[in-house]
Order: C-alpha cells, then sequence, then structure tokens
C-alpha cells in the first residue's frame, strides 16, 4: 500500500499513529550514491510529537515520555534515516525504527525481583571448595625447611 493511502503506523495492536501526527523532512544523503548524491534528497527525517499525541492515553504518553526522554526535545521525538540510496527506503527504515522505539517504550516494566539468600548448604559447599582450594596450592609450594 502506498504511503499516501496508509490509514496510521500500527505500533501496537491498541496504538496506532495517524499519518497526520507524522511530517517528514527531507535533505542530502552522504554516502553511496555516485553523482546522485548531489541532486537526490534521500535522507528522511521523520517527525513526531510524542508529547501531543492523540494516539496515546495518558498512561502511554508518560511512559513514552520517561523512556524515551533522552532522545527527545521539547516532547518531539526525531528519526532519520539515510543508509539506503532511495528516499522510499530510507521512509520505511524511519517508519520501522520509530514502530519499534515506541513499542518498546510502551512494553510494560519487568516485575521487580525480590532479593534472595544463598542457602546454608549452598555457602557451605562455596567454603568446603575453598578450603580444598586453599589445600592444593599450598601442596604446590616449595617446602618451607
Amino acid at each position: 500500500m502506498p504511503a499516501a493511502h496508509r490509514p496510521g503506523l500500527r505500533v501496537t495492536s491498541g496504538v496506532t499513529i495517524p499519518e497526520s501526527e507524522l511530517s517528514w523532512r527531507f535533505s542530502r544523503s552522504s554516502g553511496p550514491g555516485g553523482q546522485g548524491v548531489n541532486t537526490a534528497d534521500s535522507r528522511a527525517e521523520l517527525v513526531w510529537d510524542a508529547a501531543g499525541s492523540a494516539a496515546l492515553s495518558e498512561l502511554q504518553r508518560e511512559r513514552v515520555l520517561e523512556r524515551l526522554g533522552g532522545r527527545l526535545v521539547d516532547g518531539v521525538l526525531t528519526i532519520a534515516a539515510s543508509e539506503y540510496r532511495s528516499q522510499l527506503r530510507n521512509r520505511d527504515a524511519a517508519r520501522e525504527r520509530l514502530v519499534a522505539l515506541i513499542a518498546d517504550a510502551l512494553r510494560p516494566p519487568a516485575p521487580q525481583r525480590r532479593p534472595t539468600k544463598p542457602s546454608r548448604g549452598a555457602k557451605e559447599r562455596r567454603l568446603d571448595e575453598k578450603k580444598r582450594r586453599t589445600d592444593v596450592k599450598r601442596l604446590r609450594r616449595p617446602p618451607l625447611d
């Protein structure tokens, strides 16, 4: 389906970013392309306002803003793609990167780890092994007479 006809960017089953919230900027890309590098605006920058997005619930927005805080500038996320020669492929790459970033940021946090102590038997086995190693190393030393 061509990019202009897509209803939106599907991130998860419950989150779809409408196409109207995405804006694009294009510029000349460095890298391969021969003479075409100097004329084609193949580098694609995808800009999405995470703080003002209607696609996210309040909880989702807080989670995205917290987890992507280092990448956001005033609540706006910018993703640049310039690894391909064609603008279309760079647009698709930027889209995929945005979906991956947002999906990862929306994932619920892992449950807290409950700290555990080693059992008494485990402590005894560790100390016994240390004693055994000590004896082995003592036997390797030259005699002290």
